[in-house]
């Protein structure tokens, strides 16, 4: 892997330490965060993008909660 001295001199060459310090990394993970949501909402892979993924999940998981929810209360109906 890298050493700890080669990290160092690395982040040494990103500019704006004296007047911004940590926060000079900020604009590259601004940017690799959006880039990443576009990947998420543009690119298919196969058919599907990956909200189309969390779409259909979060719906089949508020249809099988509706279909526990059912059963509790028929279950709790027929013990009465």
């Amino acid at each position: 892997m890298f050493s700890r001295a080669q990290v160092r001199r690395v982040l040494q060459w990103v500019p704006g330490k004296e007047r911004l310090g940590l926060y000079r990394f900020l604009p590259f993970f601004f940017i690799l965060g959006g880039t990443m949501e576009w990947i998420m909402i543009n690119v298919r892979v196969g058919q599907e993008t990956f909200y189309d993924v969390y779409r259909r999940k979060a719906s089949e998981r508020q249809y099988q909660k509706g279909l526990d929810d059912t059963s509790e209360t028929e279950l709790q109906q027929s013990i009465k």
